[in-house]
């Protein structure tokens, strides 16, 4: 009889190692045939193994997740000179971004402009017209990590982007892109579309980013998101559409969220029915979320024609 000792890898190949227990009596050529047996099924299950681990990544990469996963997003926001002709992105954005990034699986793609706004500016809101706000859903980590490389060998991209790609210095299409990736909570782990973004109705969006002291309190942030605040915002018609744990940027730690309405005058009536919430009161007054928030900044949006959300 034998007994299996482990695995050893030389250049790449893997070999197992058998022993015979001591007192066998069986002749050895039974031996040597047993050990030709163990080892051809130990291959086929490493094959197997491997395959199914191959198979795991391909989906990864194309897109092919669970309905559990949680999405990743980048955010961008395109910074333009003000007073500038923004044709030129919103044609790359319109005929190349989108559609290239649909072809391959990532959407609902989120483009937005600056809400007119004849009121007073709230404490924290910002309020800029010459910039443009990109939102990207990707399925997973890998398919963010190839998408560029996939959208730039996309013949279809190259020719419907080529106007801004190969915009000259003395006409830019932008001066800065600013952009953060960010992983989506567990408590809403895919963009949500409320009906009147599915039917394209009227609507407008708030986008609110909340920093946070410490890098463990803007985890307890997410949680309290996690705990509550999420659903009561859905009860209260907030429509929220994402919520967003930033990775990598500028002005770490914090988390994006966007709400949605279909007019101003609703959303505010919203947010007054989320203050009055019994569960938002409970979540806030809660000792262990205390100071999770250093600074808020909002902003009020509005989708351009073309955007999916």
């Amino acid at each position: 009889m034998f007994d299996f000792c482990g695995v050893h890898t030389k250049n790449g190949v893997q070999s197992y190692q058998l022993e015979t227990r001591d007192g066998d009596s069986r002749p050895q050529h039974y031996n040597d045939m047993k050990r030709r047996e163990f080892i051809k099924t130990s291959v086929a299950a490493s094959t197997l193994i491997g395959l199914s681990c191959a198979g795991k990544q391909d989906r990864s990469a194309s897109g092919q997740t669970d309905s559990k996963a949680q999405e990743y997003y980048a955010l961008r926001v395109y910074h333009l000179k003000a007073g500038a002709n923004h044709d030129l992105l919103h044609g790359y954005l319109e005929k190349a971004v989108v559609p290239g990034l649909n072809r391959l699986g990532i959407k609902p793609v989120g483009v937005f402009a600056q809400q007119e706004r004849t009121e007073a500016a709230g404490a924290g809101e910002v309020r800029d017209a010459s910039s443009v706000l990109v939102l990207i859903p990707y399925p997973s980590i890998a398919a963010f990590a190839t998408s560029d490389a996939r959208l730039h060998a996309d013949p279809q991209f190259q020719s419907a982007g080529a106007d801004y790609l190969q915009s000259l210095k003395t006409n830019p299409a932008f001066e800065r892109i600013d952009s953060w990736l960010m992983l989506a909570f567990a408590g809403m782990p895919k963009v949500e579309l409320p009906a009147y973004c599915r039917e394209k109705k009227p609507r407008m969006f708030e986008i609110r980013t909340y920093e946070s002291y410490s890098e463990l309190k803007a985890l307890k942030k997410v949680e309290m998101f996690n705990s509550g605040e999420i659903e009561t915002m859905r009860d209260v018609g907030l429509g929220p559409i994402f919520f967003g744990q930033a990775l990598i940027g500028s002005n770490l730690p914090h988390l994006t969220y966007m709400l949605s309405a279909e007019d101003q005058a609703g959303h505010k009536t919203h947010w007054g029915a989320f203050g009055q919430h019994a569960t938002w009161k409970k979540l806030k007054d809660d000792p262990q979320y205390a100071d999770t928030v250093s600074k808020i900044y909002n902003r009020f949006l509005v989708p351009t024609a073309y955007s999916q959300i």
